[in-house]
């Protein structure tokens, strides 16, 4: 069983599925969680084969950079939800203090991606899990 599974099976079990009030909750702060949300998942998916810890941070910091999020997230457009995409667009709002070696439309696209990550995580954990099997994870 994944960490996701288990956190499915969790949330169903607790009757707390979509009971989280997300109104609460700014887009920053769900960015915040959906970034830890997605390096766990990355992370997860580079534990077999066994190897190196310094390939296994190679191969994760290559997914979790915003120039991969960003594509990532124009991978998963056209699977999104009207709920999604409009948690795509305030995530892409909010995005603020961008890196100086991004350019500020993949750093917004990044944090779009996780605010729809950290929504997903604590609205419809099975509908997070969907999509990231849909995004394409390549050592």
């Amino acid at each position: 069983m994944t960490i996701f599974e288990t956190h499915i099976a969790l949330m169903k079990s607790s009757g707390r599925e979509g009971q989280i009030p997300l109104g609460q909750l700014s887009p920053g702060a769900l960015a915040y969680l959906g970034d830890a949300v997605f390096e766990l998942y990355v992370r997860s998916r580079f534990l077999w084969p066994p190897q190196r810890l310094a390939r296994y941070h190679q191969q994760v910091v290559a997914q979790v950079r915003a120039e991969s999020q960003a594509a990532m997230l124009q991978g998963l457009l056209p699977h999104l939800t009207a709920t999604e995409q409009d948690w795509v667009r305030r995530g892409r709002n909010a995005a603020n203090g961008c890196p100086r070696r991004l350019a500020p439309e993949l750093y917004q696209q990044a944090t779009s991606l996780e605010t729809l990550l950290g929504y997903l995580y604590l609205e419809n954990p099975e509908r997070l899990h969907e999509l990231l099997e849909l995004v394409a994870i390549s050592g």
